[in-house]
């Protein structure tokens, strides 16, 4: 069975991720409002990720992270609070949440944007 495209881009994101000196602690953080795709760990600080993913179909100029409204902002902030939370992590434990964007153009061929601390309060 072939992988979602979700899914597959996860996996692109959590190899470059780790490639980037990043530690994955983990993946597809769920609660009754909304999920988080990775959350890791770079030096001191904890990092959130949603991860955006598409099939490019030629002439499109639409990127995947612009889907991302005002909504899915708000449910990521609080379901990286709760996960803060539930892991007892200090009050003042620096967080942020970024997104990385890809794009996948043909059989193993994609373009991948990391943008940092993308989604704030």
């Amino acid at each position: 069975m072939k992988k979602s495209l979700g899914k597959l881009g996860e996996d692109v994101a959590a190899e470059y991720l780790k490639k980037e000196g990043y530690q994955i602690l983990d993946r597809n953080y769920r609660r009754p409002w909304g999920e988080i795709d990775i959350i890791a760990k770079k030096e001191k600080d904890i990092i959130f990720f949603e991860v955006k993913t598409l099939q490019k179909i030629q002439g499109q100029s639409f990127l995947p992270e612009e889907s991302i409204r005002v909504l899915k902002k708000k449910i990521l902030i609080k379901t990286a609070r709760r996960y803060l939370s539930e892991k007892r992590y200090p009050e003042n434990q620096n967080w942020q949440i970024d997104v990385i964007g890809i794009e996948f153009f043909e059989e193993k061929k994609c373009r991948l944007r990391h943008t940092q601390n993308a989604i704030t309060e």
